[in-house]
């Protein structure tokens, strides 16, 4: 063998070793991030197990106080027991699903269901009416905590000079599969109770066709709704397609609103509600992934419109309106779920805290 052969050789092996060193390395760093991973997942995995361990290991320590166990001791209460929430609902958006779980859990959790029911199914209220139900809501001392629910407008209850405001929650759909779903229902009723004669019942004219004929029932102006339910009482939030009503229910979201979830995430509305109100919430997640509640309403007959319908109904400007408004519902709900819950197999765990107190004075 020459010497240039030799040399050759040598490189080449050198080379050969050398490639293969940083190969392994590479494989090492790589085994050495897996094993970082799982062991970020087992210990998440035992942390939940230990919350989980706790809280039963104290609501048997409370078993004896009451019948159904005492809750004060097994939640952190996050007030005073007068808080307040509203839940003004908006129809066909999955709130009777909601309010299944809710009623499951006023028992055990210790707080008061309260259906609000409107005359006529009027979604605004007078404005005598308007300082009664405040009135009222704010002064029932006997039935607090309460939950109330019903079809209406929000009300700003700082108009009417009292100092506690409640909580407001709510959950919104898209516009569109909304007004599908209610245009079926006013016609074949749901499975939550199925012997109700609805308003529109024999009148099989599919939503295409109410559509192509250009029929009350299907227009777009009745797509109108979920933004003067979160605008409120002024005259402004009923009129179809105004521009200051849409501003002012994104406002009113905001600065007035806890939280707004969307229909076809439920499941984590429901979580980051149990996470931030245990003191209503406790046990809402896991009624809801057992399915028992999860869908308690089901429209009958319920069909899809055609691709065609759907590209005439998004010409109107209400659509486009109401559309704005969900996406940006939707956008701060994404917003407050991506900072509140971790997601691990379909399921939704809170991230606990991620905050702590430092340099404290005086020692």
């Amino acid at each position: 063998m020459s010497a240039f052969s030799h040399r050759f050789l040598c490189y080449s092996v050198f080379a050969f070793v050398l490639v293969l060193f940083f190969v392994l390395i590479h494989f090492q760093n790589e085994i050495n991030k897996l094993r970082n991973d799982r062991q970020k997942y087992d210990l998440l995995i035992e942390r939940y197990s230990q919350r989980l361990n706790e809280d039963e290991l104290k609501s048997e320590s409370i078993g004896d106080e009451s019948e159904n166990g005492a809750f004060a001791a097994s939640v952190r209460n996050t007030g005073d027991d007068d808080t307040l929430i509203i839940y003004n609902r908006v129809p066909k958006t999955g709130s009777t699903s909601f309010m299944g779980i809710a009623y499951d859990l006023c028992k055990n959790n210790r707080f008061n269901v309260i259906h609000l029911n409107v005359s006529k199914n009027n979604h605004v209220l007078s404005l005598s009416d308007q300082s009664r139900f405040v009135y009222n809501v704010s002064n029932w001392s006997e039935r607090q905590p309460s939950l109330y629910h019903g079809h209406i407008a929000f009300i700003d209850f700082s108009k009417f000079g009292v100092r506690k405001k409640p909580i407001y929650i709510n959950i919104i759909r898209e516009p569109l599969s909304r007004l599908v779903s209610y245009y079926y229902f006013l016609r074949f009723g749901d499975n939550f109770r199925p012997y109700v004669v609805r308003k529109r019942q024999g009148n099989k004219v599919s939503f295409d066709e109410c559509v192509e004929r250009k029929e009350r029932d299907c227009d777009p102006n009745n797509m109108w709704l979920q933004i003067p339910f979160f605008c409120g009482h002024s005259a402004n939030c009923w009129i179809p397609g105004n521009e200051w009503a849409l501003q002012e229910a994104k406002r009113n979201l905001i600065q007035h609103y806890l939280l707004v979830g969307v229909t076809e995430d439920i499941h984590a509305f429901i979580a980051i509600l149990e996470s931030t109100l245990p003191r209503f919430f406790k046990g809402a997640t896991k009624l809801y992934e057992k399915g028992v509640k999860s869908h308690l309403r089901k429209t009958y007959n319920k069909l899809d419109p055609l691709p065609e319908t759907v590209e005439k109904v998004k010409q109107s400007k209400i659509w486009r309106m109401e559309f704005e408004f969900y996406q940006f519902a939707l956008q701060q709900f994404h917003f407050v779920k991506q900072r509140t819950l971790i997601s691990f197999d379909n399921l939704f765990k809170d991230k606990g805290n991620q905050f702590f107190y430092e340099k404290i004075r005086p020692r």
